[in-house]
């Protein structure tokens, strides 16, 4: 291993999160502080179907999707970040790809993911 994975690894430590496992096609609901006027913190949750994920040490993020009032609508989220307080992991679906970009053009019924049975 080089220097720069050591201390990335290192930091990835000292942040101390508690991050659920999960991968494209799991349901995920997200809890982000939310910094209002006057210095006041919010959570605000953010549920939609994760599409991709990218494992790069510290820099960690990964997309969720969701349908907000017809228009789909994705955010990316920086998995270290301190302002994810919280991920949680609602259902797990069962895909056979790492990046589900193909969601992007369907709608309705088309664009379901079926559940992973455990």
């Amino acid at each position: 291993m080089d220097i720069i994975q050591e201390l990335e690894n290192e930091q990835i430590a000292k942040m101390d999160k508690k991050i659920p496992d999960f991968k494209a096609g799991d349901t995920v609901k997200v809890m982000y502080k939310i910094v209002e006027d006057k210095g006041r913190e919010r959570l605000q949750a953010y549920e939609g179907v994760c599409i991709a994920r990218s494992n790069n040490g510290v820099n960690s993020s990964f997309t969720v999707r969701k349908i907000s009032f017809g228009e789909g609508v994705e955010r990316v989220f920086p998995l270290y970040s301190p302002n994810v307080a919280e991920i949680e992991v609602v259902r797990r679906g069962k895909v056979r790809r790492s990046k589900l970009y193909y969601l992007r053009s369907l709608f309705g019924k088309k664009a379901r993911i079926t559940e992973e049975k455990e």
